[in-house]
C-alpha cells in the first residue's frame, strides 16, 4: 500500500534504521535494505538527518524564490511578456519532474533545475495577477507559509496522526482532485464550462478552491511522514534530495490555489 499521494516518494527505502523526523538517534545507514530498484547503502553514505531536510528544502525552495521574483518584477515592469516563461517554466519544470520522480539516483542539479522552471512558472503567473490586483503576491506567499507551518505543527505535535485510513482518505482525494480538473481540461477544449475553475467569485468556484487547499495542505502530513520513515530507516543523507522536491511539488500547487482564492475573493468585493 502506498504511503503518500506524492509521486516523488513513491519506491524509495524507507524500512529499517533509527534516526527519526521528529527525534534522531544514531544510525547505521548500511543496515537499511534496498527497496524498490535501489542499490544498498554503500558504507560511506551516513544516513540522512533533519539537518539535511532541511538544508535541501530551503535551497530548493531558495531557487524557486530567487529565479520567481526576478521573473514577476520583469513582467510587472513589462520587460518581457508573461507567456514565455509560463509556457517554458510549465513545460520544462514537468519535464524534470518525470525525470526525477523516475530516475534512480538523486541528482541535486535536477532538482534545483526543476525549482527554477516552477520559479520561471510561478513568478510569470505571479506578475500577472500582481499586476491586476497589487499586494495579492505577498499575500499568497504569506497564506501558503501559514499553512505550511501550520501542517507542519499538527504533524510534530501528533495533532493529527497519519493513519493507514488518514492516508487512504488523502490519496484518494489527491487523485479525486487531479482526475476533476482533468475532466474540466478535456471539457473546456470543446467549449464546456463546468464552472470549477472560473476566476470569477462563484460559490462552487470558490468552494472547489477551498477543497483543493485543504486536500494539499493534508498532504503536507504524508509529505513529512514519509521523510520521517525515511530518516528512522537510516535512507542515504543524498534522498533529502527526493524530500525536498516532494515538498517543492506540494508548495507549487498549494500555492498556486492560494493565488487563484485570494484574487476570487478580492475581485469579488
Amino acid at each position: 500500500m502506498r504511503s503518500t499521494s506524492n509521486p516523488a516518494f513513491r519506491n524509495l527505502p524507507v524500512s529499517g534504521g533509527y534516526a527519526g523526523f521528529q527525534q534522531q538517534a544514531p544510525g547505521h545507514p548500511q543496515e537499511a535494505p534496498g527497496y524498490g530498484g535501489y542499490q544498498q547503502p554503500v558504507s560511506d553514505d551516513r544516513p540522512m538527518t533533519v539537518d539535511d531536510v532541511v538544508t535541501k528544502t530551503a535551497m530548493t525552495l531558495g531557487a524557486a524564490l530567487v529565479v520567481g521574483i526576478i521573473t514577476a518584477i520583469a513582467v510587472l515592469s513589462e520587460a518581457i511578456s508573461p507567456y514565455p516563461p509560463m509556457i517554458i517554466g510549465l513545460l520544462g519544470g514537468l519535464g524534470l519532474a518525470l525525470v526525477v520522480i523516475f530516475k534512480k539516483t538523486p541528482n541535486p542539479g535536477l532538482v534545483l533545475a526543476y525549482s527554477a522552471f516552477e520559479g520561471l512558472f510561478l513568478g510569470a503567473i505571479t506578475g500577472v495577477f500582481e499586476a491586476l490586483m497589487p499586494g495579492i503576491a505577498l499575500q499568497a506567499i504569506l497564506g501558503t507559509s501559514i499553512v505550511f507551518g501550520t501542517m507542519l505543527v499538527v504533524y510534530k505535535t501528533g495533532a493529527v496522526k497519519v493513519t493507514p485510513r488518514l492516508t487512504k482518505w488523502i490519496i484518494g482525494a489527491v487523485a479525486g482532485a487531479a482526475g476533476l480538473m482533468l475532466v474540466n481540461l478535456v471539457l473546456g477544449l470543446f467549449g464546456v464550462d463546468m464552472g470549477i475553475r472560473s476566476n470569477t467569485a462563484t460559490p462552487l468556484a470558490i468552494g472547489i478552491s477551498v477543497l483543493f487547499i485543504g486536500i494539499a495542505a493534508f498532504s503536507f502530513l504524508l509529505d513529512f511522514d514519509q521523510a520521517d520513515k525515511m530518516i528512522r530507516a537510516g535512507t542515504p543523507a543524498k534522498f533529502a534530495w527526493y524530500v525536498a522536491f516532494g515538498l517543492m511539488t506540494t508548495l507549487v500547487w498549494l500555492y498556486l490555489e492560494v493565488l487563484r482564492l485570494l484574487y476570487m475573493l478580492q475581485s469579488g468585493d
